[in-house]
């Protein structure tokens, strides 16, 4: 797989400034060899909640510029690097023009929504000749022949989705896409191989105004703001509850109307919460993959890896707190705790490898995706070792992203999907 490994430095702008953004705001501005000079966003409260952050930060604040001045703002703030963290189905509108510039791109995960977009990012990094990096923070053998992958979510994290912009497939790709792509760029990685053939079932079995009515959990409102309906819903977020939460989304809905509090048992969900699918491999590696939104243990993610000579079987899970409410946003970026790792031989007992436990930010991926991004904090030694190695560029996006929009379409068609018909250019 290819590898980005060489940090990014100098004058950084910002293109969207949801909740996401805060992550590399604060990485930029505590490395002395980056600054944050601009934000791109349409909404201005919450433009002016990152500069109020940046002040805080002890930066000082900048011009914030409307996504048609995209091009204009690369070329009057001399920007170097582009952080892109807007909706996902806007992420090539701002890939391609900054590759034109030649003008460094980071992008959070997925890289975009749909084939189309990718094959006109990877076009222009072929006639560019300059590059991605893509912001997976999960990657933070001997050949392997299987691997079994389960994410269950429960109603915590897992609902959160079903409230925002993700629940609209036209905006995310659906979660194969925006949170499945984490996991099939790890199990690529891991592997060492890029997917041949997908197939697939999904469907809508806890969510939305139908399942909500079944089991008895719906309620009758469209957003809990304002809602008496919303008090009595544990399913219910109150953004004013949460300073951030009410300065980046309650007090700035007004200007573009977009509502972080919807239910998760309206009638226009367009996502599943349920899905189930296998991969198979260039290296022959077949995976089988299982994603649950609504499961009753709390974020449970299990992994197994079988190679010709033993097994490696991992277990994990995130502390959130149970009520969404009261899950601050940092705790809602999932502190993630490590149950253990075994290594399994075909002959004799199971052995525990030792792991870190890390309990930041997606357990300790954030931080050490910055620092590899990045480089060091001051005073850090920079990392040679493993994680030096672990950038993520345009194809592996793409190898990504085709694994998720294949699987959307044998939900579709029943039919095993294959990348070659894609005609990618890569």
């Amino acid at each position: 797989m290819s590898s980005q490994s060489q940090a990014l430095g100098g004058r950084v702008a910002v293109v969207g400034c949801g909740s996401r953004a805060a992550m590399f705001v604060r990485g930029v501005v505590a490395r002395a060899s980056s600054q944050v000079v601009a934000f791109c966003e349409p909404n201005s409260k919450r433009a002016a909640y990152y500069n109020d952050l940046l002040t805080e930060l002890g930066a000082p604040t900048v011009s914030v510029y409307l996504p048609d001045q995209f091009e204009e703002m690369l070329s009057k703030e001399k920007v170097e690097i582009v952080v892109i963290t807007c909706v996902d189905a806007l992420h090539d509108l701002y890939i391609v023009p900054a590759l034109k510039a030649g003008v460094k791109v980071l992008t959070e995960k997925p890289m975009t929504t749909d084939i189309e977009k990718c094959r006109r990012i990877l076009q222009t990094v072929k006639d560019t000749n300059n590059h991605v990096t893509v912001a997976f923070n999960y990657r933070q053998l001997v050949k392997l022949l299987s691997v079994h992958f389960e994410w269950l979510l429960d109603t915590v994290h897992g609902a959160d989705y079903f409230r925002r912009w993700h629940r609209q497939k036209t905006n995310s790709g659906g979660l194969m896409v925006h949170k499945s792509g984490h996991h099939f760029d790890l199990v690529n990685w891991w592997i060492n191989s890029e997917p041949e053939a997908v197939a697939g079932m999904g469907k809508l079995g806890f969510y939305g105004e139908e399942n909500g009515k079944r089991h008895g959990w719906a309620r009758d409102y469209v957003r809990a703001r304002g809602s008496e309906e919303a008090k009595k819903d544990p399913f219910a977020i109150h953004l004013e509850k949460d300073d951030t939460l009410k300065r980046i989304y309650a007090d700035a809905e007004e200007e573009d109307g977009y509502h972080r509090d919807q239910n998760v048992f309206a009638p226009d969900i367009g996502i599943e919460d349920d899905m189930g699918v296998m991969v198979r491999y260039k290296s022959g590696a077949i995976m089988t993959y299982h994603l649950v939104r609504f499961a009753v243990l709390p974020h449970t993610p299990h992994g197994k890896a079988t190679a010709s000579p033993s097994t490696v079987r991992t277990a994990a899970s995130s502390s959130t707190s149970s009520n969404p409410n009261t899950a601050s946003l940092k705790t809602r970026h999932l502190g993630g705790l490590i149950h253990g790792t075994e290594a399994l031989p075909r002959a004799g007992g199971a052995t525990r490898l030792p792991i870190e436990v890390d309990h930041s930010a997606h357990g300790g991926g954030d931080t050490r995706m910055l620092n590899v991004l990045f480089g060091p904090l001051e005073g850090e030694a920079a990392d040679t070792g493993d994680a030096a190695k672990q950038g993520a560029t345009e194809r592996d996006g793409a190898m990504a992203l085709v694994v998720g929009l294949l699987a959307n379409e044998s939900f579709k068609s029943d039919k095993f999907m294959y990348v070659k018909d894609l005609n990618l250019p890569l």
